[in-house]
């Protein structure tokens, strides 16, 4: 197997485009050896995890499962997906054994050589490093599966409209139900990343050569006593400059079978919405009854032109700027703290900033102390010259 450099790992985590499958195979080939099984006699390659989620119900709950799925609006895909391993005996779920056991050997010599102190240091610069955005791209594709079915949900609960983007949109249900647990039982591939990168500078990743091979070269798979199934990469993935997913001409995260999702600095949004801001008008933001596409919507509208178009009056004004609040049907006040910046220009004027405070505070000053971590008594800025 090939090595890599432990700084190549954040690029093996986030990849997109065409898995390289024959690197792939002789991965999983690997870790079965590894394991003391014998190869898998077929590879199905599915294009997204949802597709392999689909897949893997099929193959572990049979016809029950199928039906399940079918109940749940995902009869196409049942299908689509069911043609694919159609004829398939796969066998049990042989995940313990190449992932789960070998993982768990590496991970606790490691922690026994270094001490609670080291391995947190190790542990910080290296699946620490990333953690956060990876763990978020498998939360995300996760609650992605779950609303698949979740416009299936007999109701949706008091207060929440039932398109509104709900995070945990339908996983209660029986289909999502079988979908998550579909999830747990595939080995992540690409998005192990952080923690190769952690076992590759220890010395350590020998052990999981096969494992560490499929992930830098494909997506999400399930092992199977008979068959495996391997996931291609997403299409497109897209962060802000805060490291949120994020895009303003389509999905953030997609793969090419169209299972996709569209966010908004972090946020799910509906696929159409940012088609919508374009055209934005004050009355759509007004109008708009969820509250976090409102903020969003209120975000790219700018607070300067709505708090000009409404007529909204400043609360207070101290030395430090001027605080706006505006008051929006059934969510919270949005308060901000307008601040011109002590720099000039190139051409001499100087820029006028808004900085989003919480709802609670009463004055400009202890608005800008917030931004800083501080009380407002705390708040001593230096005078300028």
């Amino acid at each position: 197997m090939d090595t890599m450099k432990a700084t190549d790992w954040r690029a093996v985590a986030f990849a997109t485009g065409a898995a390289e499958r024959e690197r792939a195979e002789a991965g999983v080939r690997a870790a079965y050896e590894a394991a003391g099984l014998n190869g898998p006699e077929q590879v199905v390659w599915a294009p997204s995890p949802a597709a392999g989620a689909i897949a893997a119900v099929l193959l572990e709950g049979g016809e029950e499962g199928a039906q399940t799925l079918r109940e749940a609006g995902l009869g196409d895909a049942v299908a689509e997906i069911g043609s694919l391993i159609a004829g398939l005996d796969a066998g049990e779920n042989v995940r313990d054994r190449v992932r789960t056991r070998p993982w768990e050997a590496v991970l606790t010599a490691a922690r026994a050589e270094l001490g609670p102190r080291e391995w947190a240091q190790v542990w910080a610069r290296t699946v620490g490093a990333d953690w956060d955005a990876v763990n978020g791209l498998i939360t995300r594709i996760r609650r992605m599966l779950g609303r698949m079915v979740g416009t299936q949900a007999e109701e949706a609960p008091d207060g929440v409209a039932p398109d509104e983007p709900r995070l945990d949109d339908g996983l209660d249900t029986a289909a999502g139900r079988l979908l998550r647990r579909a999830t747990v039982n595939a080995v992540l591939g690409q998005h192990d990343a952080p923690w190769l990168r952690l076992f590759e500078e220890l010395g350590r990743l020998s052990g999981l050569a096969g494992p560490a091979e499929v992930a830098r070269s494909a997506g999400w798979w399930w092992p199977y006593e008979n068959a495996v199934l391997i996931c291609e990469r997403p299409t497109d993935l897209h962060f802000d400059e805060q490291g949120r997913l994020h895009r303003a001409e389509g999905p953030a995260l997609a793969f090419s079978d169209g299972f996709a999702l569209h966010a908004w600095h972090g946020m799910p949004v509906p696929s159409d919405f940012i088609a919508r801001l374009g055209a934005l008008t004050m009355d759509d933001i007004q109008k708009e009854e969820n509250a976090e596409l409102r903020r969003a919507m209120l975000e790219h509208y700018g607070y300067e032109r709505y708090l000009r178009e409404t007529g909204a009056k400043p609360v207070s004004r101290d030395e430090a700027g001027v605080l706006w609040r505006v008051f929006l049907p059934g969510d919270e006040p949005v308060t901000m703290v307008e601040v011109v910046n002590s720099t000039p220009e190139p051409d001499g004027s100087r820029r006028t900033y808004f900085l989003r405070v919480p709802p609670n505070v009463r004055t400009a000053r202890e608005g800008v102390a917030w931004t800083f971590g501080l009380s407002e008594e705390e708040y001593r800025p230096l005078q300028e010259t």
